[in-house]
């Protein structure tokens, strides 16, 4: 700075004029950067009825092991009989600690070697768990993992617009305050969230006003952190605080989860929401429930599985699977009730 001031003394003022003005564009630039509204993805319909099938699945990333192969495989199953649109993760997509970066064969030998069957060569809408956030975030974020498998796609947050429906997938692992205040001998990767308050508010008011203008028939929102659960982990007191209250606002239909190494319903109390987490994607059976704490809880497995669901204009079925194909578990949901059945 000291070398332009000297300049400036010599020169005319008409010399330094444009260069105020660039000044000007980057503070602007940075600005309008710093609060970006959640991209928009268009899933194209597939099916002439305007119906929708999908597959949930989390927790995941473990190289085959913990029972991932047998789970993968039933999902191949149910997603032929179904004839599935796309397939949702919740996160914990690579354990224990990420991705190291592009070109880790974990991203091979976890996902592209593991779901293999015909009928799961679809889209992949991917969010981040708090696993994922203690290696290379940029890596899962990275379009290049694209080129080596075309199903994957994940970004922080963003949502999907289809037919019938909107996902709003959010990123809750910053919500969580003990990630940064007791780490403990976890290293997180922070890019792209710090400031955290100023990323965390721009992340609520993006989402408000997304779900506020959404004219979908069904508004269900993903994450990877429970807002209820009576599992392991239990409720997310910071997504309670913080997001719970947009959700039940905008009248949402349903949460989304994993995090806890379960299969879970619960219905809300408060509206119509269903508080759903699959999280059974490889290692599970931790074995604490907090059976104290049953208002609204409709099912509870301390199991591995997945979940299916399938959209109509107005109604909803989900199903919950075991690593053998049995259902476990059935919620039918009817727009013209508003409640489970």
């Amino acid at each position: 700075m000291g070398g332009l001031g000297r300049t400036s003394s010599l020169s005319p003022l008409w010399l330094w004029i444009p260069i105020y003005i660039c000044v000007v564009v980057v503070v602007v630039c940075v600005s309008v950067n710093v609060s970006a509204e959640l991209q928009r993805i268009e899933h194209p319909a597939v099916k002439a009825d305007a119906t929708l099938s999908f597959l949930v699945i989390g927790d995941w990333g473990r190289k085959g092991t913990y029972n991932q192969s047998q789970v993968a495989f039933q999902m191949g199953r149910v997603a032929d009989k179904l004839n599935i649109d796309f397939v949702v993760s919740t996160g914990d997509n690579f354990y224990d600690d990420g991705l190291t970066g592009v070109h880790d064969p974990a991203f091979q030998y976890s996902f592209s070697d593991i779901y293999t069957a015909n009928s799961l060569q679809k889209q992949w809408y991917n969010v981040l768990g708090n696993h994922d956030y203690r290696g290379d975030v940029e890596a899962q974020l990275s379009p290049f993992l694209q080129n080596i498998d075309h199903r994957w796609f994940c970004q922080r947050s963003f949502f999907v617009h289809t037919e019938i429906a909107e996902f709003f997938f959010v990123d809750t692992t910053p919500f969580v305050d003990k990630y940064f205040l007791k780490p403990k001998d976890h290293k997180y990767d922070w890019r792209g969230v710090l400031p955290r308050k100023k990323y965390l508010s721009n992340l609520l008011k993006d989402l408000e006003t997304a779900l506020r203008d959404s004219t979908a028939k069904w508004k269900i929102v993903v994450g990877h952190h429970p807002v209820r659960s009576i599992g392991h982990h239990g409720d997310t007191k910071e997504l309670l605080t913080h997001l719970l209250p947009i959700l039940e606002a905008n009248n949402v239909d349903m949460y989304m989860n994993g995090h806890d190494h379960c299969l879970e319903h619960i219905s809300s109390t408060d509206s119509q929401m269903q508080f759903l987490t699959s999280g059974g994607g490889s290692k599970a059976w931790k074995g604490d429930v907090d059976k104290n704490r049953r208002d609204g809880v409709k099912f509870y497995y301390d199991g591995q599985g997945f979940m299916s669901v399938e959209l109509k204009q107005m109604n909803a079925k989900v199903v919950y699977y075991d690593i053998f194909g049995n259902v476990l578990h059935v919620l039918n949901l009817s727009k013209a009730l508003h409640y489970a059945i």
